[in-house]
């Protein structure tokens, strides 16, 4: 045997990796909100809806649906048929925000909080104080007992803690409701052999394919794998930096940056033709426009993208954009993508019946120290001067709406009220800000 041999068949001696990290996963968060809300939906099956229609899904199902086999994305229909005591009530993405910034108030009581992931979740980085097994358990005790005292009884969570922020995720979703497990390193990574590959955040489909080419078909197989060796069956720059998350070390996070804002809305079944379809676009295109100045971003990119009735895949097109934020120039360029749409839906065989509709804006940049245009001084009637002008009124309705409310001032009918109510929604990795329920 060769010295390289010799060396690859030894175990690798692995550094301490003391628990650093505490997940919170708030159980059947939307439907614990509302149970909370209404004392009379306690205890039982309850899902949250978008609208009131067979045709649409759940976006939450409470702790007692669940039993039933009920859960996100669930048609009501099908919801329905499981549970004949179901119970559904509209979504109020307003009042989750307000609950989910009242919990994050109550764990920074106990902890600092390091990052929001999602409307639903939080991770916390512990101190050196913190991170023995009793001291972090003891913490996430006092975490829950206040969340059910001071924010709502019904708001249960379930807690992982871990040597890094993978790990205490994947903790907190090994037992719920209202779990509490902890990974120390001396479990890793035999702990996680009974999980599956996709049970990974990162892991979806096309990639437990790619690992099954390579011969990995279960987390033990990866972890087995020498680092390197994990890293060239995952592929791309840092392929191995999953081994190394599995087996407790604390890397550091990768930067990230928002490339898209959008605006999506399931129709209801009365709204579905061509023309309620296309206001209904108009203002997704309004919001997103809103959200991108608010950002101080600007968009070079404009996607439609829709999805009929009688079809699962999503349609899309899209057009280019001079770098803008302009409410104006946005929706001018809808308004050029619309015939398209409209064409595709007049072929289907049912005709023009779009279930979903959206608009994201892509390719979004910071606006940065913008210097004033060369053009504002021009003519008012001056073609040059107009994107100027239509910005400067862009910015003056978002001030009229967050002042006086949605769509004190807008741009186009708005049907006299006869289109569906476009609210806010809470896309789970994203929470809207305040003002955003102005739009």
């Amino acid at each position: 045997m060769n010295r390289r041999e010799n060396c690859e068949s030894k175990p690798l001696a692995l550094p301490p990796r003391p628990l650093r990290w505490l997940f919170l996963d708030l159980n059947s968060y939307f439907a614990s909100v509302e149970q909370q809300l209404q004392p009379e939906l306690r205890g039982r099956p309850v899902i949250v809806a978008p609208v009131d229609a067979d045709t649409t899904v759940a976006i939450a199902a409470s702790v007692e649906a669940k039993r039933f086999g009920i859960g996100t994305g669930t048609p009501v229909w099908e919801a329905k048929r499981k549970c004949r005591d179901l119970v559904i009530t509209p979504a109020r993405h307003d009042r989750y925000v307000a609950f989910h910034e009242a919990v994050i108030a109550e764990v920074w009581r106990h902890v600092p909080v390091d990052k929001v992931c999602s409307i639903d979740e939080v991770a916390c980085r512990l101190l050196d104080n913190e991170n023995s097994p009793e001291a972090a358990v003891a913490l996430a005790g006092r975490i829950k007992a206040g969340i059910r005292a001071n924010v709502g009884e019904c708001l249960t969570s379930s807690i992982g803690i871990a040597p890094n922020r993978l790990l205490a995720k994947l903790a907190s979703d090994l037992r719920k409701p209202d779990g509490l497990v902890v990974l120390t390193a001396d479990m890793l990574p035999h702990a996680l052999y009974p999980l599956k590959l996709r049970d990974i955040a990162g892991i979806g489909a096309k990639m437990e394919r790619r690992l099954a080419q390579d011969g990995i078909l279960d987390i033990r197989q990866l972890c087995a794998r020498r680092p390197r060796e994990a890293g060239s069956a995952w592929g791309g720059v840092n392929g191995d930096r999953l081994w190394y998350l599995l087996h407790g070390f604390d890397l550091p996070e990768k930067p990230t940056q928002s490339r898209t804002i959008g605006h999506s809305h399931v129709l209801s079944p009365q709204r579905r033709g061509l023309e309620p379809a296309r206001l209904t676009a108009r203002r997704l295109a309004l919001k997103a426009a809103a959200r991108l100045r608010r950002k101080e971003y600007r968009s070079r990119l404009l996607v439609l993208h829709g999805r009929f009735e009688d079809d699962k895949t999503v349609w899309r097109t899209s057009v280019r954009l001079p770098a803008t934020q302009d409410s104006f120039a946005i929706l001018a360029a809808l308004d050029r993508l619309w015939p398209r749409l409209a064409e595709a839906g007049r072929a289907r065989p049912a005709g023009f019946r779009l279930r979903m509709i959206g608009v994201t804006l892509c390719e979004i940049e910071p606006v940065g120290a913008d210097q004033g245009s060369l053009f504002a001084a021009l003519d008012p009637g001056d073609p040059l001067a107009r994107e100027t002008r239509t910005l400067a009124l862009s910015r003056a309705m978002d001030r009229l709406n967050e002042r006086f409310g949605r769509n004190a001032v807008s741009v186009g009918p708005l049907n006299g009220g006869r289109l569906d109510r476009i609210g806010t929604g809470i896309a789970f990795g994203r929470i809207p800000e305040a003002s955003e329920f102005h739009e």
